[in-house]
């Protein structure tokens, strides 16, 4: 097995974990979450998001968030962007990275930024440019990139066509979400085998969700074909609010704890994760999900 000796791993937890929780967590404790997250060895926090308040209520304080945290210079905070005026309120926040997002098949498209895809890359185009200009690098997301809620398996070439558009756009970085946590390594590896000859490997991000157990699967096979960028949330938080059913992100430290195993560096200390996660358990005030998090509870127990 062909294996990179290092891989990034990307946390997005304080805004794809906390997007899907019911219980509003108060800015403090958001703020506190990503100072914990901070003393991790992690290099990259995606912190919150500048969707409008009344699609993300949880995120509504974004602003707030980024202007209160204490920054480390060696670690990226990013934040997702949807138009031109999210883009303003993050520019005036500081934000090191821009994320911008869209999605692979149609009526997911329509349903998260009520929009066509067609109608969505000129918006996106203005971002890219604009962010540019402020001298900030360009995240994209593309969601549902094995399947779609409403309609069902999505091509390898459809989220090469819509891959390859981002990239023309400007963006530095693609992350390839698979939403709805339905995909299995040989899923990924058609869809990679479509991707990687057209795109740089090493600007390329896997974003996968656990909702059926095989993110971790996944993450191997992707690793196999020259992944060395994943997203996660740590506790394995997070799920989509436009995907019924879908669960977290694939759990932080389950991904660093197998990534130790099998002697890939991350840079990350997987003891002060758990410290983490069992802060936002404490705040979010229930279980997380993640198999680590399970041990420890048990070992304390007993």
């Amino acid at each position: 097995m062909k294996l990179p000796a290092k891989v990034t791993i990307k946390e997005v937890g304080p805004r794809d974990g906390l997007q899907n929780e019911k219980m509003i967590v108060a800015t403090e404790d958001k703020i506190a979450w990503i100072h914990s997250l901070s003393e991790t060895g992690l290099s990259y926090i995606e912190a919150t998001s500048f969707v409008p308040p009344k699609w993300i209520p949880q995120l509504a304080d974004a602003g707030a968030v980024l202007e209160k945290i204490k920054r480390r210079p060696d670690i990226t905070y990013a934040a997702l962007v949807p138009n031109l005026k999210g883009l303003e309120r993050a520019l005036q926040s500081g934000i090191d990275e821009v994320s911008i997002f869209m999605s692979a098949s149609e009526t997911h498209n329509r349903k998260n930024i009520n929009k066509s895809i067609a109608e969505t890359y000129p918006v996106l185009e203005t971002v890219v440019k604009e962010a540019k200009a402020a001298g900030k690098t360009v995240r994209g997301y593309v969601s549902t990139v094995i399947a779609c809620p409403y309609e069902g398996p999505v091509a390898p070439e459809q989220v090469k066509v819509v891959a390859e558009r981002l990239f023309t756009l400007g963006i530095d970085e693609l992350s390839l979400g698979d939403t709805i946590g339905s995909g299995v390594p040989t899923q990924i590896e058609r869809l990679l085998e479509k991707i990687l000859p057209h795109m740089d490997a090493g600007k390329i991000a896997m974003h996968f969700h656990d909702t059926r157990g095989t993110a971790l699967a996944n993450t191997v096979k992707a690793l196999e074909m020259g992944i060395t960028v994943f997203d996660s949330s740590l506790g394995g938080l997070g799920g989509c609010p436009y995907a019924k059913g879908a669960s977290g992100n694939v759990a932080t430290e389950d991904l660093l704890y197998m990534l130790a195993g099998m002697g890939i560096e991350t840079g990350v200390d997987l003891p002060a994760a758990l410290k983490s996660a069992e802060l936002i358990e404490r705040i979010i005030g229930r279980p997380l999900k993640s198999r680590q998090m399970e041990i420890l509870r048990a070992e304390k127990e007993g």
